[in-house]
């Protein structure tokens, strides 16, 4: 119902901030929720709940409302929420300040904390908001290590993000070279958007003509704020001050094939300004035009492996600038001298879920010249952005005379970087790129962007000499390798790729293992060493053997059924946790599932049994509840093995018809059953201590660092307790079957017919007769 009003509450909001439009453009809101969800602890990214919201082109302010409420109503204090928000790509963040691995870049995002106590709420605003895919993630602090127990009471807390948007719907558009006439006011901007195409190196934007209302036509005072671009959280608009009757804002290398925003406001206090706006944009380098003829392409595509998903993309004027694979620097042709650029095609190739491979469509090497740029191009896409972007750049080993210049790249989004040296930085208008070098002491450079932002990205080369003559190095060769993969290198020896989801978006992360810790499992400043892991091992599997004297105990008194799932237990639960070990000591005989599902299973049906042996049932009851208690085991297993009350419900509804059975046969005889203090003193009781301690210790005491030692005395407890509980064999049923028990002595079976009669053995005083 708290959830309800909350959305109530944001719609009268919205409709009385609608209500406020500015004459000029027609405005929108628009509302978006998602359902609440439970947080957990970090301790990797598969503990942050991620939500993904879509801002529409044109939306002037973006609000959001983050609401996080308690779970239950018991007294759990005051725990700070982290929530982060980034454009483009999941948010990158490193709460325990871990150690990422070599080569890899990230920007930590806009993060916000929430103080929680039983409810509470926030707002964030954010003024012309970038449009496309923007994340939302949220946690609780560091994981405490404490292993909490599913379906027992915890400490819960739910986060749930709602988006409301105001989206103009009849932007004015600016035309090149075209000025158009608009008012601004201090709490009424103006807003347009101008398209800049592929390929424009710069763009301008000039007011002129301003004018205010109310002052003397000799006043040349005319302030204005000219902002450019949207805000992103990481880049901001480019902002001028505009104080005369003119003035104007540039961009070099500009966000190409996009809409650009353009806000214009009054800095004056209650004063309309009236001016004139027009944009203007150059293209300063285009190349070479292929014309439609798309023969030559797929010659080249057939000419190269067979893949089933493959699509070029790119412009194929960079041809005869290309190198085949096993070429010489001296055998690269020399570009054209028209030429300002080289685009060399890129082929891209869908390998798996999160697995994308670029490779330039004419082979693998490409030319690299000084007196131009090479450029290629990735485009990448939102359902690209869950994995890692990686980028190598290897030096063919044929460039001899590349002496001691150098290869520069730049690998940027939105747009390239054409000037390329060593004092430039790689960056265009608004956004930021990443910078590499290669030369004959360093052939390789590597680059690692965890959760790149979707857009197409540009990879521009150059070569740069450290004298005006390059010598003979004027054309070089190199390797470009561009790739997306699920994780960073497949999270090493000590981690696990694992692929995440949140609704229709997929994601990866690493689970790492041994202590080691780190986006990709590289930091090892917590790691476990050999001998600790080996201890680890040997303490959780050969606990299990404590099952022989239950199993043994089990035989003498003629629960064979019972003994058969005692060894069951013993062997799945011994092989369970060797499989379960992390890094080097793992021994796995099946499938780690498959195990783990046969130790849950073994152990719940262990305590059925054995509370089942004591109640002193008949053999009829007796197997059949066995029976039918391991088929129900078995369904709660397969439904969810790691419920609370798949262990206690089995133990609870042994226990009462234990006590049902002995309260039966205490009144029917008249005396506490069982009979004997003995009984109690020195079995009952003991074996019900055991029992208790280890439940105690599964569900209260077991932490991520005390695993291997409270589990293995859990192990211990368990299997003691059940030679104390197993009742003594009785004397006056008559057994059946397998109850009669095992006979230790070997005795000749044969027995021979004398005269036509067989000599047959009595039960009872063991002598032979003939009959």
């Amino acid at each position: 119902m708290e959830a309800g009003f909350l959305r109530w509450l944001l719609f009268f909001a919205l409709t009385a901030w609608t209500s406020g439009d500015d004459g000029q453009v027609t405005f929108v809101s628009e509302l978006s929720s998602k359902p609440a969800q439970k947080l957990s602890k970090y301790g990797w990214y598969a503990n942050v709940r991620l939500q993904r919201f879509h801002i529409p082109e044109e939306t002037a302010v973006a609000r959001w409302l983050f609401s996080v409420k308690k779970g239950h109503s018991f007294h759990c204090g005051q725990h700070n929420v982290s929530i982060h928000i980034r454009w483009g790509a999941p948010p990158v963040i490193n709460p325990t300040e871990t150690v990422f691995p070599n080569a890899t870049l990230w920007t930590p995002s806009l993060s916000l904390s929430l103080l929680v106590t039983s409810q509470s709420s926030t707002t964030f605003n954010l003024s012309d908001p970038a449009p496309g895919d923007w994340f939302v993630a949220a946690h609780l602090p560091e994981d405490d290590g404490r292993i909490e127990q599913k379906g027992f009471p915890s400490c819960s807390y739910y986060f749930q993000p709602q988006l409301s948007v105001r989206r103009a719907v009849d932007t004015p558009v600016l035309q090149q070279g075209t000025f158009l006439t608009q008012t601004a006011a201090p709490d009424r901007p103006a807003r347009l958007k101008v398209f800049v195409p592929e390929f424009a190196s710069s763009l301008s934007v000039s007011v002129a003509e301003c004018s205010s209302e109310g002052e003397a036509a000799e006043s040349k005072s005319c302030p204005l704020l000219l902002r450019l671009g949207s805000v992103s959280l990481r880049h901001s608009q480019t902002t001028v001050n505009c104080s005369g009757i003119s003035c104007s804002a540039s961009l070099s290398h500009p966000p190409w094939d996009t809409w650009l925003r353009v806000v214009v406001e009054s800095s004056q206090v209650n004063r309309t300004v009236t001016f004139k706006i027009a944009a203007n944009y150059t293209v300063g380098c285009k190349p070479k035009s292929v014309g439609l003829k798309a023969d030559d392409d797929f010659t080249k595509l057939l000419g190269k492996s067979s893949i089933s998903n493959a699509t070029s993309t790119g412009n194929t004027s960079a041809a005869p600038g290309s190198v085949p694979s096993n070429g010489s620097a001296a055998l690269i042709p020399q570009p054209s001298a028209s030429a300002c650029v080289w685009s060399i095609p890129v082929l891209y190739e869908e390998l798996d879920v999160l697995s994308l491979r670029f490779t330039p469509a004419n082979g693998s090497n490409i030319s690299i010249a000084a007196t131009h740029p090479t450029m290629l191009t990735y485009p990448l896409k939102t359902q690209a952005t869950g994995g890692t972007l990686n980028l190598q750049l290897t030096l063919n080993s044929t460039n001899a005379t590349l002496g001691n210049n150098s290869i520069v790249a730049c690998f940027s989004p939105w747009a390239p970087v054409f000037k390329l040296n060593h004092s430039e930085p790689c960056r265009t208008a608004l956004f930021g790129g990443y910078g590499a070098g290669i030369n004959v002491s360093v052939p390789k450079a590597l680059l690692r962007l965890p959760f790149p932002q979707a857009a197409t990205w540009y990879l521009t080369l150059q070569l740069v000499c450290n004298s005006s003559d390059c010598g003979n190095s004027s054309v070089v060769s190199v390797v470009p390798e561009v790739s997306i993969s699920a994780c960073v290198e497949d999270c090493g020896p000590y981690g696990e790729c694992r692929l995440l989801r949140s609704y229709t978006y997929l994601y990866a992360a690493c689970g790492c293992t041994a202590g080691w810790k780190g986006w990709g499992c590289t930091d090892g400043s917590t790691a476990l060493s050999y001998s600790r892991q080996l201890t680890a091992t040997m303490l959780l599997t050969l606990s299990n053997l404590f099952f022989l004297p239950a199993i043994v105990v089990a035989v003498r008194r003629s629960y064979i059924t019972e003994a058969s799932v005692y060894l069951f237990t013993m062997f799945f639960s011994t092989f369970y946790h060797a499989c379960d070990q992390p890094a080097a000591a793992v021994l796995c005989i099946m499938e780690y599932d498959a195990l783990q599902y046969c130790d849950f299973l073994g152990s719940i049906c262990s305590i059925w049994v054995t509370i089942l042996c004591m109640a002193r049932l008949g053999d009829i009851a007796k197997y059949t509840l066995f029976l039918l208690g391991a088929l129900l085991i078995a369904m709660s297993m397969q439904l969810d093995r790691k419920g609370l009350w798949n262990l206690l419900g089995p133990i609870l509804c042994a226990i009462l018809l234990m006590v049902t059975s002995w309260v039966y046969r205490g009144v029917r005889r008249r005396h506490c059953y069982p009979p004997s203090w003995r009984r109690w003193a020195f079995f009952l009781i003991p074996g019900a201590l055991c029992a208790l301690v280890g439940v105690c210790l599964y569900i209260f005491a077991e932490t991520e660092d005390n695993y291997y030692y409270t589990h293995s005395l859990w192990h211990i407890l368990v299997a003691s307790c059940v030679v104390f509980l197993l009742p003594p064999k009785e004397k006056d049923r008559k057994a059946l079957g397998w109850s009669q028990g095992f006979n230790w002595s070997w005795r000749w079976s044969w027995r021979p017919r004398v005269c036509g009669y067989t000599l047959c053995e009595s039960s009872k005083d063991e002598l032979y007769t003939v009959t």
